[in-house]
């Protein structure tokens, strides 16, 4: 490998390492996997929608709840201030956290359909697998964390 090459890999996890970053963006996923949760069960048990369907539909409420708080707590200090920019990070969010989305949503279907665990449980096991991709991705691609310097 060159030396640039190994200094960009090195200036990525240097910038995924950052404990409080981690910590906000945790916090802020409770909060987004709460919202998930909480319209998932909602949209199965009062409308008896399938759980994958509902899954579909309670993802999009909690990535709009979980942008939010990253934008102005977690990440407040990356990225330039302009609504076109907010509106660029918002479709890379919505991008990258479609990734997570199909982990989330496989491990979902995949457990509640071939093991009969409870969609609840399924859902939240999907989601703690399903974090790491998106703090990696949206560190380093819709913030970009790693060019800032911090």
């Amino acid at each position: 490998m060159t030396d640039s090459l190994i200094d960009a890999i090195r200036t990525r996890v240097h910038a995924l390492l950052s404990t409080s970053r981690f910590s906000q963006f945790a916090s802020v996923g409770l909060v987004g996997a709460t919202v998930d949760n909480a319209g998932l069960i909602t949209l199965v048990e009062l409308t008896g929608l399938d759980p994958v369907i509902a899954k579909v539909i309670s993802w999009e409420l909690s990535i709009i709840v979980i942008f939010l708080l990253n934008e102005y707590w977690t990440f407040a200090g990356h990225g330039k201030r302009s609504v076109s920019a907010f509106g660029r990070r918002f479709l890379r969010s919505n991008a990258v956290r479609f990734g997570g989305f199909l982990v989330t949503l496989t491990v979902l279907a995949v457990l509640v359909n071939w093991y009969d665990v409870n969609y609840v449980l399924a859902n939240v096991i999907g989601i703690g697998i399903g974090f790491f991709v998106n703090y990696t991705c949206e560190s380093l691609y819709t913030w970009k964390v790693h060019r800032d310097g911090r």
